[in-house]
């Protein structure tokens, strides 16, 4: 569920661009077309939706690096989540642990908006088919959910929040609206633990960067300008992350030269500093059935949190850095267990969504 941001500064940006002339520009599309496009994808569910509109709002769910590495099998009387391991990303996630978080979230997705369209259904996992996650429909009573109208308001939201603490009342809906069978959520709000979160991402940040591999895998997802972005359906939008717009030459470019450990620790120092808290989601077990429930707890806390109006965005380096996991787990008192995701939180302006790839192009 990590989203790097890139950071290439506007000035930088700017002048590279302007010594290369206008050469490449016609051809970055427009923020107004990827607007409109990635507005389609999250319109409201609507009266009576069918299955292909609840896959819609299913595929709506955060995942690392957004490869959207799911697949949707429709039935007459169920939908299965498959996961998709063409899209694995196996320099950051080599257990494929992150692909079955993100299973999870979208399998939440798709339970709430199934429950809101008069549908019952509780997701289940089987470890046929590589890991799937079957949902049952039965008739029921339509159910209204703030947490399924917040499905297309929720984003991965990676700039500065504004520092302020949110209130106990804030807090204790935010833990409730995780709660989920054989996940702990764990909330640090005091100012002395975040810091000592922040030292974890910035050294597994600097691990990570310092891996050749790693980038290189980075740089497959990364979308620097609205016409790759829109084309791809996929991947990880420079403007997204509050960044500049380039041409498609220009952007691997301007990474190589302008992207370093010193600067992404600086970026992650700043952002930690100015949210009001971080949340960690720890399964029972470390097993692709338990990373499905991890999922959807933390799913269920970003849709909550976007009921509330906050901004939250996933901060995994010291879950994806192994060595860094033993610390963390002592930090949050669950020493001898594998922590799984770590989600920072608070109030922040909104940055352009994501894409999503179109329904078709998920369909098993």
């Amino acid at each position: 569920m990590n989203r790097r941001t890139l950071l290439i500064g506007g000035g930088a940006a700017t002048v590279a661009v302007a010594g290369a002339g206008w050469i490449g520009l016609h051809g970055m599309g427009s923020m107004s077309a990827y607007d409109a496009s990635v507005a389609a994808s999250r319109a409201a569910l609507g009266a009576n939706p069918g299955y292909r509109a609840l896959v819609r709002f299913a595929t709506l769910a955060p995942n690392g690096h957004n490869t959207q590495p799911w697949r949707f099998r429709i039935a007459t009387d169920r939908i299965t989540v498959l996961p998709d391991f063409a899209r694995r990303t196996p320099v950051v996630d080599p257990d494929d642990h992150h692909i079955f978080v993100s299973l999870g979230c979208a399998a939440e997705n798709l339970m709430l908006a199934a429950a809101a369209s008069g549908h019952s259904a509780e997701p289940e996992f089987a470890s046929k088919n590589g890991g799937a996650i079957e949902l049952r429909f039965r008739p029921a009573r339509p159910l209204d959910s703030a947490l399924c109208d917040a499905i297309p308001q929720r984003q991965s939201t990676r700039g500065d929040y504004d520092g302020k603490p949110l209130s106990t009342a804030e807090l204790q809906m935010l833990a409730t609206a995780a709660e989920v069978p054989d996940v702990e959520t764990v909330l640090i709000t005091q100012r002395a633990d975040i810091d000592r979160v922040r030292d974890l991402v910035l050294t597994g940040n600097t691990a990570q960067m310092a891996d050749a591999a790693f980038v290189r895998e980075l740089k497959q997802w990364l979308r620097f300008n609205p016409h790759d972005a829109t084309r791809s359906g996929d991947g990880l939008f420079s403007v997204a992350s509050g960044n500049p717009s380039l041409p498609s030459w220009a952007g691997p470019l301007l990474f190589d030269r302008m992207v370093t450990a010193a600067s992404e620790n600086d970026r992650y120092a700043r952002q930690l500093r100015s949210s009001a808290g971080v949340a960690v989601f720890v399964g029972a077990a470390a097993d692709p059935a338990h990373w499905v429930g991890v999922g959807r707890a933390c799913q269920r806390f970003g849709l909550q949190a976007t009921a509330l109006g906050l901004k939250c965005a996933f901060v995994n380096q010291p879950v994806e850095v192994p060595g860094l996991r033993p610390e963390l787990a002592s930090l949050i008192g669950i020493a001898g267990q594998r922590p799984d995701i770590v989600m920072r939180f608070g109030h922040g302006p909104p940055l352009p969504f994501s894409a999503r790839r179109p329904v078709s192009a998920v369909l098993a």
